[in-house]
């Protein structure tokens, strides 16, 4: 049974959703059990072989036409798996990233011909996605990027370093956030795909060591005069680069409060599963009344958050999802996630602390929730514009 009584809403209601669903359950339980995802843990990045694993089940560009490769699905299919990978605990598997996030810049800019020769691969995981933004003087300020490219012949000399990177070490499709024309501000970004394979220039620095998210490999890049050819920039005009991540970035926001709401429903079972074990002082945990309100209160906030982002996906369905909300999503569910995370492992008293224990993996990679896809801090800017 699960631990919110939320119905499942009408727009999910489709057996096709509910197949997909306990396709991506049973696949997780069979190819990344806990010692396969330990073996991740400890080397730091999914090997890439999953990858190919996973797009081979179907499970890449699931929204992406299946002219290009895709499964010609929408919105809701990346929600399932999202979810999925969530529930089943599939640490470092940067599947939100690939198909929620860096798939749509692809397919919304790019050009047809562009379409055809990289969705394919990325849709069967011969390719592994990643996407440049942050620099080490630059995070969620996009406008103060350093990193240029300038034209050379028929294409782009790229120059810079990038940091906080998912997927860094194993990506071999990367979208550059540059400026073509630095003196132009905003106007001047665009974004340029780098195939690693064919860069002479392009390094990979160390793999960053993260409080969480061990799995996931989380990299340095440096472009060092990379040239790219002419087709490589995204779409046909230089300078719509920063107009085509703002289109996205509301997406890119509710996915992460989408997996905030499965990590929150996560952590009440196991720690509702833990104090109905537990003893102390002759009876378990979970019949002392602070424990019963501390999950209480847990589960009120979960179910406001959870019904909230359901509206949220409604709202990316009918195309009404706005900057604003985005936000506002991403800031609450994600501060909420936390708070329920923490109280949880507190619940589990020393044992919270040990990382054999899921609570407090559960824990450390919470933390970055509320930094990456914009800092809170910039949500509360975001939303105090439309005020």
């Amino acid at each position: 049974m699960p631990v919110l009584d939320v119905p499942t809403p009408d727009y999910m209601q489709d057996d096709e959703l509910r197949m997909l669903a306990d396709s991506a359950d049973l696949f997780f339980q069979r190819e990344a059990p806990p010692e396969r995802i330990e073996r991740w843990r400890e080397a730091g990045q999914v090997e890439r072989a999953f990858w190919k694993q996973a797009g081979d089940a179907g499970f890449l560009g699931v929204s992406i036409p299946t002219e290009y490769g895709g499964a010609g699905g929408d919105f809701r299919h990346d929600v399932a798996l999202v979810e999925a990978v969530a529930r089943n605990g599939v640490e470092g598997f940067g599947l939100s990233l690939h198909n929620v996030i860096i798939l749509p810049y692809v397919m919304a800019h790019g050009t047809e011909e562009q379409k055809r020769r990289w969705l394919p691969k990325l849709c069967s995981g011969d390719s592994v996605s990643a996407i440049a933004m942050s620099e080490p003087g630059a995070g969620s300020d996009l406008q103060a990027i350093r990193t240029t490219a300038k034209k050379d012949g028929n294409g782009y000399r790229i120059n810079g370093a990038k940091t906080f990177i998912s997927n860094g070490q194993i990506a071999d499709f990367i979208v550059v956030v540059a400026k073509t024309d630095p003196a132009l501000g905003a106007k001047g970004v665009s974004l340029l795909v780098v195939e690693t394979d064919e860069a002479e220039g392009f390094r990979r620095g160390k793999t960053l060591d993260k409080i969480g998210n061990d799995a996931q490999d989380t990299s340095e890049l440096f472009f060092d005069d990379v040239w790219v050819p002419a087709d490589n920039l995204l779409g046909t005009e230089e300078g719509r680069g920063f107009r085509q991540l703002m289109a996205e970035l509301p997406r890119e926001r509710l996915i992460i409060a989408v997996q905030s709401v499965q990590t929150m429903e996560r952590a009440i079972a196991v720690t509702t599963e833990y104090v109905k074990e537990r003893q102390a002082f002759g009876q378990r945990v979970f019949d002392f009344q602070n424990t019963q309100f501390k999950l209480a209160e847990a589960k009120a906030k979960a179910t406001v958050a959870k019904v909230f982002v359901q509206d949220c996906v409604r709202r990316v369905l009918d195309g009404s999802l706005d900057i604003t909300t985005a936000a506002i999503a991403k800031m609450w569910v994600t501060d909420t996630e936390w708070e329920i995370v923490d109280e949880c492992l507190q619940l589990h008293g020393g044992y919270g602390y040990i990382n054999d224990y899921p609570i407090a993996r559960m824990f450390r990679s919470s933390r970055v929730q509320r930094i990456y896809g914009g800092s809170n801090e910039i949500m509360k800017v975001l939303i105090a514009r439309s005020l």
